[in-house]
């Protein structure tokens, strides 16, 4: 059959050259043509009923999978359109989608076969063991620090979300240090080398977050990031840690350990960074504060001393006068006791040369000289007899 569909596959002229679109449309014939319903069955991932009303899926089991279209026509007998995790069985028309090159399975009945795939079986026995251990309890987790100055971040090299993580830090904070552990993501050999990288975290020096995801993708794309041994790795790392696997609207096992979950890398890596902008206007602000506070309580205490002085002046001043008011009744009490006084009534002062003063008779000898105060001054005198 393929040698009188295609030809002499030996022959080197190019005129024979098929196109692609020649060639999907004689596949789709191909397979639509040859092969009847069956009855398929197999667990549920990544299902999607879009705005046009389409439903789309993918159906697998421990070693292959397929995609499934359920289109709107064919919703109403069909039935309710499958949950993500749960096995069923589906009848369904092999197809090929030749606008693509891709083959797909049009669905035309669901049944759901009350059970749960192996992979959901294996996601809901690690989120049990995880959730007994306490990795998920709130106590446990802990607090971003303010201001890192080193990331590390668990994730692959060829992928988007290390050039976003890059993109937020230069643009947040360009004097972070970001350390690259690079390790798969998805697929085989994907859980040892999460695990491998999220160890050696613990032995680099001075990192202050540990930020482990990917970009987002299909729910069996993450499937690594639900695996018991990278949720009990990423739980022992000795910094806070940041998980940021998928999108927003994806739930990984790691989002649940990890001490922060971001909905994207991006996002994770501005709550692990602050932004240098904001940093200094806070900073302007609190200049700009404590200014203004020592102006005013410099003002303050100048209106204070100022009061002070005032206060002062005003005590100094009433002692002063109090003082000089008691100054003034002694001075006057010594002015009434003064001889001078005395002598102001008419009263006289005899003093002898050597200035004692002679009180009695016996004091005055004939031919003697002496002074006489009087009020106005002294007068010379001479004893006669």
């Amino acid at each position: 059959m393929a040698l009188s569909l295609f030809g002499d596959l030996s022959s080197p002229a190019t005129d024979d050259a098929w196109s692609v679109t020649r060639l999907t449309t004689t596949v789709k014939r191909l397979i639509e043509g040859q092969l009847p319903p069956v009855w398929v069955r197999g667990e549920v991932v990544g299902c999607k009923v879009w705005p046009n009303g389409h439903c789309y899926f993918t159906l697998r089991d421990h070693q292959s999978q397929v995609r499934c279209c359920l289109w709107k026509g064919d919703r109403a007998r069909a039935g309710k359109a499958p949950v993500d995790g749960t096995e069923v069985f589906v009848l369904v028309r092999p197809g090929f989608y030749e606008v693509k090159g891709e083959f797909q399975l049009s669905v035309q009945r669901i049944l759901p076969s009350a059970a749960i795939g192996q992979a959901q079986k294996e996601l809901e026995r690690v989120k049990g063991l995880l959730h007994q251990d306490g990795l998920f309890d709130t106590a446990r987790k802990r607090r971003l620090p303010a201001f890192a100055a080193t990331l590390a971040v668990v994730t692959s090299t060829a992928g988007a979300a290390l050039h976003d993580v890059l993109t937020v830090a230069r643009r947040r904070w360009p004097s972070a240090r970001v350390l690259v552990l690079n390790a798969r993501v998805q697929g085989d050999g994907a859980v040892e080398a999460l695990v491998r990288a999220l160890q050696l975290v613990n032995r680099l020096p001075d990192v202050d977050v540990c930020i482990v995801g990917r970009g987002g993708g299909g729910r069996e794309d993450l499937a690594a990031f639900n695996a018991e041994s990278v949720c009990r790795a990423l739980a022992a790392v000795r910094v806070p840690t940041i998980s940021a696997v998928g999108h927003e609207t994806d739930i990984s096992l790691t989002d649940l350990v990890a001490d922060v979950r971001a909905a994207t890398p991006s996002a994770a890596a501005e709550m692990a960074l602050p932004d240098h902008r904001e940093v200094r206007r806070t900073l302007d602000d609190l200049a700009a504060r404590l200014a203004g506070g020592l102006g005013s309580r410099a003002r303050l205490g100048l209106e204070r001393v100022d009061r002070a002085g005032d206060q002062l002046e005003a005590a100094m001043t009433a002692v002063s006068e109090r003082h000089g008011h008691a100054l003034a009744r002694l001075a006057a009490q010594l002015d009434a006791l003064s001889p001078l006084r005395v002598l102001e009534r008419g009263y006289a002062l005899p003093t002898a040369p050597d200035g004692h003063v002679l009180k009695r008779r016996a004091d005055f000898r004939p031919g003697d000289a002496f002074s006489l105060r009087v009020a106005d001054g002294s007068v010379d005198a001479r004893v006669e007899k």
